[in-house]
């Protein structure tokens, strides 16, 4: 394990060189743990072949745009695969876009082919795609959890053959299934071998659409070298050995599910474990089937899979790392957790600009805790990184002072997908990405993360970031998840608002909760309201969504 002053030098170029590297490495070898199935890496590149041969048969070429419009299955990989051995770009798609959101991505990122289940197509994307670039759609089967009172029962949905499904005028419409048949990678409709493209570390791999919290989303451009420093950054993180399965516990649309379990398990030569879609009974399932032995996802997934009632003893002990990102996570919900899992979580923190991890608390450190405001660190800068504190005029702060984080190194994102405006105001001072998020860094170089700029509560002229009343909230033995939001206030011009969901079992009043924040925060950050939820408003991805809870 390589200490972060040490420079890192990714095993590959880009991440179809990694994916060519295995499968001669670790052709027999397990890749995608699908419930009962398994697909091998050679398996895998057979089908992303036919499925290229098809594409390149449509006129798909290197840099067309390629979407992926699925669960955690084997299609997402395989599409992957696909796109890159064409030297296209993919364009992972959130599931739970509606048909108006779907459009959106579709038409932004001029998306020429669209890669989905059946189910997905005939619910959304079949009334889409005709407003859009998309010229072929392929469908393919998986394999999903169906629950049963407290259980699950897996169940194979078949893709639906192309020539039973409608699709619009000018629109090829093909299952995976019958593409790949007859198993040599030539497809039905396509023929010719496909070139392999001339790719280099600066080519689009992936774009990665923001949530669009602050406007339309964006396609942040991963590149074949973001996604294999990063790659290489997971490798250190983990500490596998060759063959050792990672838990695809976060969404692979998201950019922690495509680099911290996707481009890490192709670089590594490890099994991916699916679950479909996330349930934490699914998961534990899967657990107890392939015994993983490393993940990082939410938070909120980490606690869901901890606080199920289908949780046995021994169901966890084959995770040594647990990692968590998206969000800073309070100290007690983090003994909590040690406690469930056996294991330290360690925390990381990244964004899709920046290929998930951009700072980590390596394996073996624990993250100190703030004494002043009782946040835990997020970590130290990775590899060939640099992380700047930035005040309102753009001066760098000196340790302690919080300011905006600016960043800069081989994972960040050299712009947005034809966005050239957002590129010149984000990234900016040669190459530093401004992140938009609030921390300060202490003198031992860890950074803790305070909150979102946007989401600093302004209450009579004090700054209150709502971190700190979460962490404050989440001391309560009572409490299971917190979420404090600025809301319009005539007299303060923003007030304090909490909303808190409860562990199974427990029970507090809001006066109890209002007195336990008194006792611990200044008067004017205790929540001038508490609403108890039965459940949180949550992103595909398992954060929060505050800007539901203001609302």
């Amino acid at each position: 394990m390589k200490p972060f002053s040490e420079s890192l030098t990714p095993a590959h170029p880009t991440m179809l060189d990694a994916w060519e590297h295995r499968v001669r490495e670790s052709a027999d070898q397990p890749f995608l743990h699908a419930f009962a199935e398994t697909l091998t890496f050679g398996e895998v590149d057979r089908q992303a072949q036919a499925l290229a041969t098809a594409l390149a048969g449509d006129g798909v070429s290197p840099g067309d745009r390629v979407a992926l419009y699925t669960q955690n299955d084997p299609l997402f990989a395989v599409g992957v695969v696909a796109a890159w051995k064409l030297g296209a770009v993919g364009v992972p798609i959130n599931p739970m876009n509606t048909a108006r959101e779907l459009r959106y991505h579709l038409q932004d990122s001029g998306a020429v082919a669209l890669v989905t289940l059946p189910t997905l197509w005939d619910d959304v994307a079949a009334e889409v795609v005709a407003d859009t670039s998309v010229r072929l759609a392929v469908i393919g089967r998986f394999r999903r959890w169906v629950t049963e009172g407290d259980g699950i029962r897996e169940e194979a949905v078949e893709a639906v053959p192309a020539q039973a499904t409608a699709a619009p005028t000018g629109v090829r419409l093909a299952s995976l299934e019958e593409l790949a048949g007859d198993g040599d990678g030539q497809s039905v409709g396509a023929s010719g071998a496909v070139s392999r493209p001339q790719l280099g570390p600066d080519d689009p791999a992936l774009l990665t659409y923001t949530s669009g919290t602050t406007g339309s989303p964006k396609g942040a451009i991963n590149t074949h070298g973001n996604l294999a420093f990063n790659a290489e950054t997971y490798v250190q993180m983990g500490g596998l050995e060759a063959g050792q399965p990672i838990l695809a516990i976060a969404p692979l649309f998201h950019i922690t599910g495509s680099v911290g379990h996707l481009s890490y398990a192709v670089r590594g030569g490890h099994p991916l474990v699916l679950s479909h879609r996330f349930h934490p009974v699914a998961v534990l399932e899967s657990i107890r089937r392939w015994r993983p032995v490393f993940t990082i996802g939410a938070i909120t997934a980490l606690m869901a899979v901890a606080d199920s009632a289908q949780l046995r003893d021994g169901d966890l002990d084959s995770l040594q790392t647990v990692y968590t990102g998206g969000a800073p996570v309070a100290p007690s919900l983090s003994d909590r957790l040690e406690q469930v899992y056996g294991t330290y979580i360690h925390g990381a923190y990244g964004l899709s600009e920046s290929a998930s991890p951009l700072t980590v608390v390596l394996r073996g450190e624990r993250a100190p805790v703030d004494p002043e405001s009782g946040s835990l660190s997020v970590g130290k800068a990775v590899y060939d990184t640099q992380v700047r504190i930035v005040g309102e005029s753009g001066q760098d702060l000196p340790d302690g002072e919080y300011g905006e984080i600016w960043a800069r190194g081989p994972q960040i994102t050299p712009g947005y997908w034809e966005n050239p405006e957002a590129t010149a105001a984000e990234i900016t001072d040669g190459g530093f990405f401004h992140t938009g998020d609030v921390a300060f860094r202490d003198a031992d170089g860890w950074i803790y993360l305070v909150d979102r700029k946007k989401d600093m509560i302004n209450a009579a002229g004090y700054k209150v970031w709502p971190r700190e009343v979460e962490g404050v909230l989440y001391d309560h033995p009572a409490v299971s998840e917190a979420a404090v939001v600025g809301v319009a206030d005539d007299y303060r011009g923003e007030t304090v608002a909490a909303y808190v969901t409860l562990k199974a079992g427990q029970s507090a009043t809001v006066e109890e909760l209002t007195a336990h924040c008194r006792e611990q925060l200044s008067a004017y950050k205790v929540p001038r309201s508490i609403g108890v939820l039965d459940e949180m408003p949550k992103t595909a991805t398992g954060k929060i969504l505050r800007r539901m809870l203001r609302e």
